[in-house]
């Protein structure tokens, strides 16, 4: 399992560190969600074997922490400091043997010291880039909605499916669908699947704060804020800044999948993802400086050059595949490997290893390991190494050349028998596992998550 949402897969998108939440709790239930491939009996008119027998409720939460000194807000350096706490819950629902409708709501709630320096003047104290603002900038919450339609076929060989969601942040807002087609082959023996989405973005763009006077209609230099808050160093401050003509982005993926029972003990995979982005790739509150321009500075806070500036397009392809080979009645490996690449110039490898150790029949220990590395971006410099000449531009660290190493542990508790109950639901598993993610660069972070499945009688 992986706890990180690599940027070279990203996007860029709003919020990025709390991706990182959000792909780990989507890959948690997964885990807890499955469908139910036998066929049962399938010479037997009188009985179908449903694909799922009863309604199931996964509760997944979890508690994510970073910190780091290149925060992308103030151009590369400061606090990168958040926090954040998002919870989820997945029903999912069998409509009669075939069909199955699942609903996935989630909240996501943040502290960010980068963000928070989105505005570093509206706190108590002297703006500066390795200091928290206490402004309203510094929290907000995430939301997301998503509602999915699947069908299997009566001899269990096919299965589509169809989801919309809506995501929303004070900064944005999202409507996405997508949909699944997997075929079985040779006596369920060999997979193939086949999975497109679509997601369209409205981004409410908002400015560094001391950009905003130099919007359209404006008054620039001579605006209030510059009598109220002086400028020291450069004091013929003139950003190259204008505002973004598009706030839209789109975002369309295509995945082949091809997993084979490769023995009585080992299963493999092939998976390929196609993703092409159009639009507002950028993202607008994130400074930039450039080393020919003199530094202006209001108290301890050096004022934007610029945003960020990025290519409207966006190509990216990853190959990957897994390997799980069942050693013995007590250990399975689960190796993972995947290459990635984009027309933006990063190419990175990510490897992983999880190693479940079955304690009991009701226990499973898995420690994991994640080793990644990526070249950076085309358009990537660190603080004021850019040029004001330059067409495109980011101090982005999630964008920059690093390798990152990531340590996780988790236990998993099954009770196939559902002994211990709440209301008309039993309790069939609970699953915890902590890690730990570092990179070259100085970022640290650590998730712990939890999930629960409850499944009624």
């Amino acid at each position: 399992m992986v706890v990180t949402n690599d940027p070279a897969t990203s996007g860029n998108q709003p919020s990025l560190k709390r991706r990182h939440c959000t792909l780990l709790l989507a890959l948690l239930a997964a885990g807890f969600t499955s469908y139910a491939q036998d066929g049962g009996d399938q010479g037997s008119p009188e009985y179908q074997k449903r694909v799922l027998e009863s309604t199931e409720v996964d509760f997944l939460s979890s508690y994510y922490s970073q910190e780091g000194q290149n925060a992308a807000v103030s151009g590369g350096i400061g606090n990168e400091e958040l926090t954040d706490a998002t919870g989820t819950f997945i029903v999912s629902i069998p409509l009669n043997e075939d069909d199955v409708i699942t609903i996935d709501a989630g909240v996501s709630a943040y502290t960010s010291a980068s963000s928070s320096n989105i505005n570093p003047f509206d706190g108590g104290a002297a703006a500066d880039p390795y200091v928290a603002s206490s402004g309203a900038s510094s929290s907000d919450l995430w939301g997301n909605f998503t509602g999915s339609y699947s069908h299997s076929s009566k001899d269990r060989n096919a299965l589509w499916s169809a989801k919309l969601s809506v995501a929303t942040e004070y900064d944005y807002f999202s409507i996405g669908a997508g949909g699944s087609y997997t075929r079985l082959f040779n006596e369920k023996n060999t997979e193939v699947s086949l999975t497109a989405n679509v997601y369209f973005d409205t981004w409410n763009a908002i400015y560094p704060f001391e950009l905003r006077p130099f919007e359209d209609g404006g008054r620039g230099i001579n605006d209030p804020f510059f009598t109220a808050y002086p400028i020291s160093g450069n004091t013929n401050y003139a950003p190259n800044f204008s505002e973004f003509g598009s706030k839209n982005r789109n975002s369309y993926s295509l995945g082949l999948g091809i997993s084979q029972i490769l023995s009585k003990n080992a299963q493999g995979s092939l998976l390929v993802d196609l993703v092409q982005q159009d639009g507002l790739l950028s993202t607008p509150f994130q400074r930039v400086y450039f080393e020919d321009v003199a530094d202006s500075f209001i108290e301890g806070f050096q004022l934007a050059d610029d945003v960020e500036r990025l290519p409207d397009r966006r190509f990216k392809v990853a190959l990957g595949g897994r390997l799980n080979y069942f050693v013995s009645p007590t250990i399975t490996l689960r190796s993972y490997y995947r290459y990635y690449w984009d027309d933006w110039g990063i190419g990175s490898h990510t490897a992983s290893l999880e190693v479940p150790v079955k304690l009991s029949d009701a226990f499973t220990l898995y420690p994991s390991y994640r080793y990644y590395t990526q070249t950076a971006a085309d358009y990537f410099a660190p603080y004021e190494a850019h040029v004001s000449t330059d067409p495109f531009y980011t101090s982005d660290y999630d964008l920059s050349r690093y390798q990152a190493n990531q340590y996780g542990i988790g236990l998993s508790y099954t009770d196939i028998f559902t002994r211990l109950k709440l209301w008309k639901f039993g309790l069939k598993s609970i699953d915890l596992k902590g890690n730990y993610y570092e990179r070259d660069s100085g970022l640290s972070a650590y998730i712990i998550t939890t999930g629960f499945k409850f499944v009624m009688d």
